[in-house]
């Protein structure tokens, strides 16, 4: 059945396409150093605003530096910033949507309760004002970025351990007397985690967005780390001289958007238990 599933997977053309997408650019993020022609924080003042050339490729932003270099390492810092703070908000998601599923008592309660609160705000103004609070910066966006996704997961794995606590399996193991933790870790868990897979592939996405949203804002990661939301916002002063500065990493930051958007689909189709 699993390779029946990955079969139906690779012959999904957005999942390939998706792939491909990723792929390329984990591979800037990883061989930044080897890859980018030049250094990203380099400036040729007498060379501010050229347009691409042999020289550089994709041009040269306000201080002369070069567009792909920067948005090479621009790579780097929005997969550590989407990958790392989606992997922490389904750390704890998870954890809290397990519990309020399998315990829909008075603690699931309290727990859902303090979900809808914060799914009642925007997720971006949330991250705004965690940013505000703790200040611009690479691991306060982080931060930020993994509080707001941290009520995604809570729900996605509560609804997934409220149906699987009701199958005949769980319902003998809790009659020859296996423990919560047991019941919750062993047989409940492995079972919610297919959904909460899919929905971290889509948050990735959706992570890098708000980083670059407020990256835009100047809340994000700060110089001379390179950053695209950043770089959108040093270019939009000069879109009718050097449309160069904003449009290529706006692309950058389309494409690995749509990369995880892609692949996160395609691997919903094939975890869908319906579908096997």
């Amino acid at each position: 059945m699993q390779k029946r599933k990955w079969k139906r997977f690779a012959r999904n053309r957005g999942a390939v396409v998706g792939l491909g997408i990723l792929v390329l650019f984990l591979l800037f993020a990883a061989l930044a150093p080897v890859i980018a022609p030049q250094n990203p924080n380099k400036t040729h003042l007498r060379a501010s605003l050229a347009p691409p050339s042999r020289d550089a490729l994709l041009g040269r932003d306000q201080l002369g530096r070069d567009v792909l270099s920067r948005i090479i390492y621009g790579a780097r810092t929005s997969f550590l910033i989407g990958a790392s703070a989606t992997a922490a908000a389904a750390l704890v998601g998870v954890l809290l949507g397990l519990v309020a599923g399998y315990h829909s008592g008075v603690r699931g309660g309290i727990i859902m309760r303090i979900v809808d609160i914060m799914l009642a705000f925007p997720e971006f103004l949330v991250a705004l004002v965690v940013v505000g609070i703790l200040g611009p910066g690479f691991y306060n966006v982080l931060i930020s970025i993994a509080i707001v996704f941290v009520p995604r997961f809570v729900r996605i794995t509560r609804a997934s351990a409220l149906s699987v606590r009701e199958n005949d399996y769980i319902q003998a193991a809790v009659a020859i007397g296996a423990g919560n933790g047991r019941m919750m870790f062993a047989h409940v868990l492995p079972n919610c985690l297919a959904p909460a897979i899919v929905q971290g592939t889509l948050l990735i996405g959706d992570a890098i967005l708000i980083s670059a949203g407020l990256g835009f804002l100047g809340l994000g990661a700060q110089p001379p780390l390179a950053e695209w939301g950043a770089m959108l916002s040093d270019g939009r002063g000069y879109i009718a001289t050097a449309p160069h500065i904003a449009t290529f990493p706006g692309l950058a930051i389309m494409f690995m958007v749509i990369g995880f958007n892609l692949v996160g689909d395609s691997l919903r189709d094939t975890l869908d238990v319906r579908l096997t």
